[in-house]
Order: C-alpha cells, then sequence, then structure tokens
C-alpha cells in the first residue's frame, strides 16, 4: 500500500513523499519505520527504487521515501523542472529535511491507513551515493535513527569537490555540471560549497560515523564507476559500533545493474541481492 503527500521543509517548501505499507497487517504491533533517501541528480522515484521500498514494506516496515526539497524535481516527481532550487541544495538542508520528517512522523502529521500505526522511536535509514552520506550523519545527528544502511555511498563530500568546480564558484559564484541521463545543464551555486566546508563536522559522513553506535551495513559495486568502493571502506573503518559489516558486490555499477526508467517484472540479480541484505539487515535490527 502506498500514500502519497508532502511535509513543509524549514524553508516552508515541500518535501514530498511516499509511504509504503504492508498490505495486510494483522499483527497489531507498531510498524518500525525506515526511510528511503535519493543521491544527487536523483528521486525517490528513480528505476527501481519504488519497487525496492515496496518490497522492504512487505517485510513489515513502514517505509518513506522522501524527495529532498531542495532536488530540483517538482510535482512531476521525475523531472528536473525546478533547477532554481537544485542550484542551492545544500548537505545542511538535506539533513534538516530528514529532521523535518522525522519530526512530521513523531507528531502525527503523516496520514496513516486504518489499523496502522508507527514506531517512530525505532527508525531505520537507507540512502543511496549522497543520499548515503546524508544518511550516515542522519544517524549521528538524530536519536531516532537505530539503524543504518547505505548504498555506494559517499563518505567525504568535501573530497569530491574538483579544481575546476573551486575555480567556478570563486570567479561566478555557480559551476554547471551536465545530467548524463537527461542532458540537461545543472547549476550549482557557491553557496553548496561554504556550506559544506563551514559545516564539516556535522555534515561528512567519514566524521559522522565515528559517533555511531548503532548498526550499520555499508553496501557498494566494486565497479562503481561514480563512487569508488572504497568510500564504503573508508566508511567501514571509521564506524565506531561494534554491529557494522561492509558488503562488497561484483561490479554493477553506481546503481547495481539498474536503470531509469525501470519496467522489468525481476529486479536485476545483484539489485536483488542488495534489497534482500538490506531487508535482512533490518529484520535482524529493528523488528
Amino acid at each position: 500500500m502506498k500514500q502519497s503527500g508532502f511535509v513543509p521543509s524549514s524553508e516552508n517548501l515541500p518535501i514530498y513523499y511516499d509511504l509504503y505499507t504492508p498490505d495486510e497487517w494483522s499483527s497489531g504491533q507498531p510498524l518500525p519505520v525506515v526511510l528511503f533517501l535519493h543521491g544527487f541528480k536523483g528521486f525517490k522515484d528513480w528505476g527501481a527504487f519504488p519497487d525496492a521500498c515496496a518490497e522492504l514494506s512487505r517485510a513489515g516496515f513502514a517505509v518513506l521515501a522522501m524527495n529532498f526539497s531542495l532536488n530540483g524535481v517538482g510535482e512531476s516527481m521525475t523531472e528536473f523542472d525546478q533547477l532554481d532550487r537544485f542550484a542551492r541544495e545544500t548537505l545542511s538542508q538535506d539533513l534538516d529535511d530528514v529532521g523535518s520528517v522525522i519530526a512530521a512522523l513523531k507528531n502525527s502529521k503523516i496520514e496513516m491507513s486504518e489499523g496502522i500505526q508507527l514506531d517512530t522511536d525505532v527508525i531505520g535509514i537507507v540512502g543511496h551515493s549522497r543520499g548515503g552520506h546524508t544518511a550516515v550523519a542522519a544517524a549521528a545527528e538524530y536519536p531516532e535513527v537505530k539503524c543504518l544502511v547505505t548504498w555506494s555511498a559517499v563518505a567525504d563530500y568535501n573530497a569530491r569537490w574538483s579544481s575546476e568546480m573551486v575555480s567556478d564558484w570563486e570567479e561566478k559564484g555557480v559551476t554547471e555540471i551536465i545530467n548524463g541521463r537527461t542532458g540537461q545543464i545543472m547549476p550549482v551555486k557557491k553557496i553548496v560549497h561554504e556550506d559544506a566546508l563551514e559545516n564539516a563536522d556535522r555534515l561528512m559522513a567519514v566524521k559522522r560515523v565515528e559517533e555511531l553506535s548503532i548498526p550499520a551495513l555499508f553496501v557498494h559495486s566494486r565497479g562503481d564507476e561514480a563512487v569508488p568502493y572504497s568510500e564504503a571502506e573508508k566508511l567501514y573503518e571509521h564506524c565506531t559500533s561494534e554491529q557494522k559489516e561492509i558488503l562488497l558486490m561484483p561490479d554493477s555499477g553506481h546503481t547495481f545493474d539498474t536503470s531509469h526508467p525501470f519496467d522489468g517484472e525481476d529486479f536485476p540479480d545483484i539489485f536483488q541481492e542488495v534489497v534482500t541484505a538490506t531487508r535482512e539487515w533490518f529484520q535482524n535490527y529493528l523488528q
């Protein structure tokens, strides 16, 4: 079962979400919550992500997939039609958006189907790529988060800015990137870089992972062309939790052999393994 809506961000912009719950839930027990965070140039409806969230929910979770308020995707849910917002999407705002969603869940601002209750003190979080980076910071920031999974996560975003990007920001206040899938030229303003530098202790995953005592699973493809698997190794090594694992998958790219749009009946084998490992991790540590 899927319900959709939005909650306001700290700027009063919509944080669109889809909430997946089991079609049948007769135990009477509150459902643990799992938050799903998309990555850079991503969105909650990308590729196989909705199907993965639905599969996780069938295992007895309420899975909330969210679009960050500044991710650049508006009511279409799939098109980057708000590039003015994308241009200033800071890591701080992303992290605050997670907090806004948690607060909305705890304050019953998100409508539930009849008979469904949520355990909002027991929240898991899974994030892909930049979303995995934010998921680590959120796990350290918000005490409700009790379990973490990352997919293809960045370890240190401040290590990813190229010299060309920094030069553009210094000279023009903005740099431009190309969306390889759509061909769009997408602006990124200097504030994004400044925010990451000024708030590094709060925002950088490689720093925040040192604060974790919750179960943490780091999943990555050995053939990731966008974020090398050494990033997962770095997060794993710096993580202070006694319950941590790293799962390195065979070569399957940044998105584990999936693409957008996704219309297959079955997941690619590697992606199915990732979803299964994620489900089992949450079953072991949230249920």
